[in-house]
């Protein structure tokens, strides 16, 4: 009889889980509570404009093209990926710019124009973060049970490069003089939902994936990925459930037996919950049976910002707007500082902005364009009321677009229009104070002391997502679906060796392969 899986949500982790134990053989059943499968890495449709409703970036492809290749698939047969150059353009509050290329030459460059001093410490910065993302990439493959997984040789490996003592800022410093040239490469650690003034120094990689593998556009969307990855786990025989909230889990004592859901009760010999994990457990888990991770342990942990986001449908093109635009203020520290600590709205907030359609025009009628504008914010606070500040905090954002990335007459331009505050997300979304980066990456919510793959409070219990092990976005979200099913599949006396991240089936790392079972 073939092992049955019931999964919660079909967000990227959970499709990817359904992608690798549908190819195990096993009777995969994912459960999601909206009409599309993709969670928040899918498509939000306007009057014929078509928006990513998240993710927007799409870095370090290769985990989910080695995926991909486990279940006899090319990741770029099925979406076709395009390598934007430049990757994306900063704007700073003093009205200088920089557009940021993985081109060496060329970026030395343009650090340069901004500070002649500073173009020589890219290649040392790019070589250092190099020797360090290869030694902590078997810590990114690897599970964390508790504190003995610390004493593993790729754990030890990598302590000389943590600087543990020192911020991504902190760490920039090392390599950059000029404030504007540091924040082209620590700004990445809002990916985490994380200041880079108190973001541990371990992700300046994060501006090194970029650099050294792309940033690339999927074209649809990174929606048409997460697609693609539902029809083919379908394909492979799993099935997707959608509009079927899963409502309750089922218990045998302390071990996870199945899913109950509106249509009834789904017996399973394992359970993986992909919805955000703090919901997923005031939800679905009574208080009773959760120790470490009870409601007033969660409620002391310290939670991402959260984002305001407008998806604008306009009227003519915008061939002078990047791909990708990157709007900093020139007091940085102080809009984080407002997010983090202060928990109030900025009157000069930070941007993001993107303009597929000036590489992907089909997103779009013809003659119009699409406009993806995210603003980090706090996550909920009883300091920011949104039913009051989301018609003043919308103007001020329009006019920041206006002003400082030069795009004129835009409210007049506008024909479709869709604001998502924190509210949203946390209501509509069922994401937790509508912290869109979930629980933040400080040390103490790292490794072992994350949510763990294998749930570490009740049996036959699993995590994959952002919410654990190694953390939010999507190249790690991916790696955290093969860690689980990893475990899940060895838990259940199940061959892994497939699985391993390399064309020919054998370990990148010896190290990685040998840490990779079963964790204390």
């Amino acid at each position: 009889m073939s092992l049955r899986v019931a999964i919660v949500g079909a967000g990227p982790g959970g499709l990817a889980a359904a992608l690798i134990l549908a190819r195990a053989g096993c009777d995969v059943q994912v459960f999601e509570r909206a009409s599309t499968p993709g969670g928040r890495t899918s498509s939000l449709f306007l009057k014929g404009f078509r928006f990513d409703l998240g993710p927007t970036f799409f870095l370090y492809p290769r985990i989910l093209k080695e995926i991909f290749r486990t279940v006899g698939r090319d990741l770029e047969d099925e979406v076709k990926l395009v390598r934007l150059d430049p990757m994306y353009r900063l704007m700073y509050g003093d009205g200088s710019t920089l557009d940021v290329t993985s081109d060496v030459e060329r970026m030395e460059r343009e650090i340069a124009r901004l500070s002649p001093a500073d173009a020589s410490g890219y290649v040392r910065f790019m070589a250092e973060n190099r020797a360090k993302f290869n030694r902590f990439r078997p810590c990114l493959q690897m599970p964390f049970g508790g504190w003995s997984d610390l004493l593993r040789w790729p754990v030890l490996r990598l302590l000389p490069w943590l600087r543990p003592w020192n911020s991504v800022d902190g760490e920039l410093r090392r390599y950059f003089r000029d404030p504007r040239v540091r924040l082209a490469f620590t700004f990445q650690s809002k990916y985490l939902g994380m200041s880079p003034f108190k973001c541990p120094s371990l992700f300046t990689i994060l501006s090194y994936l970029e650099h050294d593998f792309g940033v690339y556009h999927p074209v649809g969307g990174c929606a048409a990925v997460t697609a693609s990855m539902a029809q083919i786990a379908t394909e492979l025989g799993a099935e997707i459930r959608l509009n079927e909230p899963v409502e309750q889990l089922l218990y045998q004592g302390r071990r996870v037996t199945g899913v109950r859901t509106g249509d009834g009760e789904v017996v399973a010999d394992a359970v993986i919950i992909n919805a955000d994990f703090a919901r997923a457990m005031t939800r679905l888990v009574p208080d009773h049976l959760r120790r470490k991770w009870s409601n007033a342990r969660i409620a002391q942990k310290k939670f991402s910002c959260s984002t305001f986001m407008l998806y604008l449908g306009l009227r003519g093109e915008l061939p002078e707007l990047r791909h990708h635009t990157i709007y900093l203020p020139q007091d940085y520290e102080q809009v984080i500082a407002d997010i983090e600590v202060n928990h109030r709205l900025s009157s000069d907030p930070a941007l993001y902005v993107q303009n597929a359609c000036i590489t992907d025009p089909e997103l779009a009628p013809p003659g119009h364009s699409t406009l993806y504008v995210l603003v980090p914010v706090t996550h909920q606070h009883p300091n920011v009321d949104w039913i009051r500040e989301t018609h003043r905090f919308r103007l001020r954002v329009l006019r920041q677009l206006s002003e400082r990335l030069r795009i004129p007459d835009l409210e007049r331009r506008i024909v479709v229009e869709k604001v998502v505050t924190p509210a949203d997300w946390d209501v509509g979304h069922e994401i937790h104070l509508g912290a869109t980066f979930n629980l933040t990456h400080n040390l103490d919510q790292m490794l072992h002391r994350r949510p763990h793959n294998r749930f570490e409070e009740l049996e036959g219990l699993y995590l994959t997502g952002g919410g654990t092990h190694p953390g939010s976005g999507l190249p790690v979200i991916f790696e955290s679906a093969r860690i689980t099913c990893r475990l899940l599949l060895e838990d259940h006396g199940q061959a892994t060796s497939w699985l391993d991240p390399s064309p020919n089936g054998h370990a990148v790392h010896e190290s990685a392969r040998l840490c990779l079972g079963r964790s204390a």
